[in-house]
């Protein structure tokens, strides 16, 4: 009888990292885990009111060690660590940090330990909006287009915005930066033991769809691109890297050092990192020409496509197409929204006020009942309000809203935009409004199917994957009507981190191809969301309504880029 071999899958999201023991014969969850960040929760180095999101390393270090150990505790221990093959890794992107000639990212660090410049910059920090639009306007001066494989424009959530916004900012971790890494690139890079920045294999999936790189370009665009945006990027491009890696491909082998600390072999693979919605879609058994979703604090929707069907091809507006980086040897599109679950956690934050603020003044209760009272109905606003959203009629649809809370990712990017909502009156209840942000969310994600049908990319079907895709039928079924196509929702509850363990079986020789990976380890789908045809002229006469609202927006939201002054 053959000895099992297991992976170990991890999944860095914006909240918290969780780690999966897989078996990788038929894709059986062993053991799972969960760390919320403890830093990010308190909301250490975070200004929403400026766009400033930050993490520290140590929060992902912490919840790396937890998650792992935890995941083998539960697992049975030593015997079951034994048995374990290979680690990979997705994360949150473009999620960059600043680090030092070791790699070593600065804030951990003790002159940089409280300083936001030398964390990781997450994917929603929205602080680089000027030089993502200097770059836009910059791009237009060269022959090439090095924006082309971007969809045409560049956004405020990716790399090099970041890094340029970061270097302007802070003279002090300028001084001190030695190279600009994606979180997905470094955790493999820790685990690996590595000490050498120039020798970090740099994901295929961060390079291309973030960071301008591309095999028409040998690498990075060149550098007269970034001196010539500014002197503060001289050098920078050799500082960086030219060759990436797909996630098939061995990173190293795990530390002495890692390998005492979780009671692991060092005899274990790591292997190259990518993205959690590219890792998702694996996970999730994504198939040509069919859109996976993962439906979370954001949307990351990822499509893949043979080569041969790409050729010459570019698609405007989206997140990058990017030979290998999802399944390598074919095409990986990316598109998304800003803000999707965080848009129905915006609103529940709202109408909480006076819970979170008056509550624990009442006079009536005292503090620890008023904090239990205070869990049990924040616990139960979500599902309420999408009951009796469901129960309103159709007939009586006033409001509309739109899903930009956090700016536009795609079609294309433009962070600059907000939300808004119209048709209020004093009839107005949180139910309806409630109605319009779902609507809302469900009208932009039809706004990126009709982009890629638009550019002559078909899409067979949704796969939905995420904690909004399980637990919110009525969202679900809403987007079903709206984009008239079923959904299928995957049965694994930790799909993305299922992924990293499907690319760890490879990495470990397990499998041979990814593709291989999938079939022997994909676990299939729990249910599925059909189209109600009743409600198909309802919600294309309102998608209408949506994008004339959003025309209006965006046409009083221009921005004059000025030239930065230090």
């Amino acid at each position: 009888m053959n000895e099992a071999q297991y992976v170990i899958g991890v999944d860095y999201g914006t909240d918290s990292v969780r780690s999966v023991i897989v078996d990788t014969a038929n894709g059986n969850e062993i053991s799972s885990s969960v760390f919320f960040y403890p830093r990010w929760q308190k909301g250490l180095y975070c200004n929403p009111a400026q766009n400033q999101f930050r993490q520290h390393p140590l929060d992902y270090i912490e919840g790396l060690t937890h998650t792992i150990k935890d995941c083998i505790s539960k697992a049975g221990g030593s015997p079951i660590a034994q048995l374990v093959k290979g680690i990979s890794v997705d994360t949150t992107g473009s999620s960059p940090v600043a680090v030092d000639e070791r790699g070593v990212p600065l804030a951990l660090h003790q002159d940089f330990e409280s300083n936001p410049n030398a964390m990781f910059v997450l994917w929603k920090d929205h602080t680089a909006v000027g030089e993502a639009l200097e770059i836009n306007n910059h791009a237009t001066k060269f022959s090439i287009n090095y924006l082309k494989y971007v969809g045409g424009t560049y956004s405020s959530e990716w790399f090099w915005a970041k890094l340029l916004h970061v270097l302007r900012v802070d003279k002090e971790v300028r001084k001190a930066t030695s190279s600009w890494v994606e979180h997905c690139d470094w955790i493999p890079f820790l685990l690996t033991g590595g000490t050498d920045v120039t020798a970090m294999k740099r994901s295929r999936c961060a390079a291309g769809h973030k960071a301008l790189w591309a095999e028409e370009f040998d690498g990075l665009p060149p550098e007269t691109f970034f001196s010539k945006l500014d002197p503060l990027l001289k050098g920078y491009r050799e500082k960086l890297f030219k060759d990436t890696y797909t996630s098939d491909v061995v990173a190293g082998n795990l530390s002495t050092e890692w390998a005492e600390q979780l009671g692991l072999s060092t005899d274990v693979v790591i292997g190259v990192g990518a993205f959690d919605a590219h890792m998702g879609a694996v996970g999730g058994q994504i198939e040509p020409y069919y859109l996976s979703k993962v439906m979370g604090t954001s949307t990351c929707d990822i499509l893949v496509a043979p080569n041969k069907d790409m050729d010459g091809k570019l698609i405007k507006g989206i997140c990058g197409q990017v030979n290998g980086s999802v399944i390598p040897n074919m095409a990986g599109l990316e598109a998304g929204q800003s803000a999707f679950g965080d848009t129905y956690a915006w609103f529940k934050n709202l109408i909480s006020w006076p819970l979170n603020h008056l509550l624990t003044e009442s006079s009536l209760i005292d503090n620890s009942t008023a904090i239990a009272l205070k869990e049990e109905i924040e616990g139960k606003i979500i599902a309420t309000l999408s009951k009796q959203a469901a129960e309103l009629p159709d007939d009586d649809n006033a409001e509309l809203a739109l899903d930009w809370l956090n700016g536009r990712r795609t079609p294309d990017a433009n962070q600059e935009l907000k939300g808004a909502i119209k048709g209020l009156s004093l009839g107005t209840d949180a139910p309806r409004v409630f109605r319009a942000l779902a609507e809302a969310t469900c009208f932009g994600a039809k706004n990126i199917v009709d982009r890629f049908k638009d550019e002559g990319v078909p899409v067979k079907g949704i796969i939905g994957i995420g904690g909004v895709a399980k637990k919110s039928p009525y969202i679900m079924q809403m987007m079903a009507d709206v984009l008239e196509m079923p959904i299928r929702i995957h049965r694994f509850e930790h799909t993305c981190a299922l992924g990293a363990a499907m690319f760890a079986a490879v990495a470990a020789s397990i499998y041979p191809t990814i593709e291989i990976a999938m079939d022997k380890m994909g676990t299939g789908f729990e249910k599925e969301y059909k189209p109600n045809a009743k409600k198909r002229k309802l919600y294309r006469e309102h998608y209408e309504q949506y994008l004339g609202l959003g025309r209006y927006i965006e046409k009083y939201n221009k921005r004059d880029v000025k030239p930065y002054q230090s």
